[in-house]
């Protein structure tokens, strides 16, 4: 038995057979060949704790390090093989209990499975008399020394009549391209994910008061994360308070927390593999100034646009335009542009002279990865046109502005920073906004807050 906790079977592998048949389509035949990801060396006797290969996860389910999956296709027929490592009772005493070949059949759905330690002896036969290969390229040099090692030892087999491998093709877009568009499982996983996530949120907007540090808020995300179920955070939390919301990565440090500051925290969990992605931007004291509401009442108005534009149907890019016009016009209003230097609203975006407010996109795919994989533009598109948004994907809708000490910023907008971000998905049935549960009108957070004692 083990303690991997394993989602789904059918779903690892619908999407195995997805793959197949389209080697079948392109290729006729081939062998897939795809590793996980290594661990990490740390410090001394410590490794950074082990997060899989995502492609490797998702084509698995398999979280256990030293894994490889070999997918052997032809035009009749494919066979599935796992390569992990094996049961070692004295290492899984130190590190905890591995799955081992002999169960990995029955719980990861594959025809095969065999030690890691016989991979370099079995892949040669795996590979040879086959026309494709498909691997990661150029990504692995770990990877590619293998693929050399086999490929090397069926080339000195040349005499015997053992053909070798000629046509290599990088798996990833395909992969990529599968984890694009969510199937229910994935979807019910993300609904769970921007729940707990927007729960942080709440508890650290309730936490929150002058005199406090940024490190105090952060600890409060983590506790509600891990309290209710999620493994990780999704990526290194962001809390800013003060001038520090207008560094865009940002890491929380002991910044204090000061009385009629605003505070921004971009943060997510990661449950069972899967993502979440929000940013809030409060006030430290629980009270908006005018010019923090003048600001934030911009930004709110930019998202709510874009979440609307955010449909079945549209283009990816549709969101961000339609973000950037409120945007523009809301510097326009504050005084920050003026007509007689950028001219219209449409001039500043075509000088963008937005940028030095606004200097990132409005979105981003999410999923496995926080900033998930898929292309942004149509495959095989001639014009190179925007990704047509479908039943399925998720992305976040998350625009900002950001007011450094400048003589184009009116003093009394000066280091406020404000992002807005939500998780949405694409639906036919209208966008669902997986991480609504975090208040996000300014009436609603200064009503959150002030019931907490702020």
């Amino acid at each position: 038995m083990t303690s991997i906790k394993l989602p789904n079977l059918e779903a690892f592998i619908t999407r195995r057979n997805s793959l197949i048949q389209h080697i079948r389509t392109t290729s006729g035949s081939g062998v897939v060949v795809l590793n996980t990801a290594k661990e990490v060396f740390r410090s001394r006797d410590s490794d950074y704790p082990y997060r899989h290969d995502s492609d490797f996860y998702y084509m698995t389910g398999f979280c256990e390090p030293q894994s490889y999956l070999v997918l052997q296709v032809t035009p009749t027929s494919s066979t599935s093989i796992i390569f992990c490592r094996p049961k070692d009772l004295e290492r899984e005493i130190w590190d905890g209990l591995r799955l081992g070949p002999e169960l990995a059949t029955q719980y990861l759905g594959v025809d095969q499975a065999f030690s890691v330690e016989e991979l370099n002896a079995m892949m040669p036969d795996l590979l040879k008399n086959q026309t494709h290969i498909y691997s990661r390229l150029a990504i692995s040099s770990d990877m590619d020394a293998l693929l050399r090692e086999w490929l090397n030892s069926l080339r000195a087999k040349a005499r015997l009549g053992i053909k070798v491998p000629q046509h290599f093709h990088d798996i990833e877009p395909l992969i990529h391209e599968m984890r694009l568009t969510k199937d229910a499982i994935e979807i019910s996983l993300m609904r769970k994910a921007g729940k707990i996530a927007a729960n942080g949120h709440i508890r650290a907007m309730q936490t929150s008061r002058p005199g406090l540090r940024e490190y105090h808020l952060e600890a409060e995300l983590l506790y509600e994360f891990r309290r209710n179920g999620a493994q990780s955070v999704a990526y290194n939390s962001i809390v800013a308070t003060g001038q520090n919301a207008c560094i865009l990565h940002y890491k929380a440090s002991d910044a204090e927390l000061k009385n009629g500051d605003l505070c921004l925290i971009d943060a997510g969990c990661e449950l069972d593999s899967y993502a979440s992605d929000i940013t809030r931007t409060f006030p430290v004291n629980g009270k908006f100034t005018t010019p923090q509401k003048e600001v934030y009442e911009i930004v709110l108005a930019a998202q709510q646009e874009a979440i609307r534009h955010s449909i079945l149907g549209n283009e990816f890019q549709k969101p961000h335009e339609k973000a950037l016009e409120i945007l523009v016009a809301g510097l326009f209003d504050l005084k920050i542009l003026n007509q007689a230097t950028h001219g219209t609203v449409a001039n500043a975006i075509e000088n963008k002279s937005y940028q030095p407010y606004y200097m990132h996109r409005t979105s981003h795919w999410l999923g496995i990865d926080v900033h998930d994989v898929g292309s942004y533009r149509e495959p095989m598109s001639s014009d190179d046109s925007s990704r047509i948004l479908r039943e399925g994907m998720i992305l976040t809708v998350e625009p900002g502005l950001y007011f450094r000490p400048s003589p184009e910023v009116p003093e009394k907008y000066w280091n406020i920073g404000i992002r807005i971000e939500d998780d949405v998905l694409v639906s036919s049935k209208g966008n669902e906004i997986l991480s609504s549960d975090a208040p996000v009108a300014i009436n609603d957070i200064e009503g959150l807050m002030s019931s907490s004692g702020n």
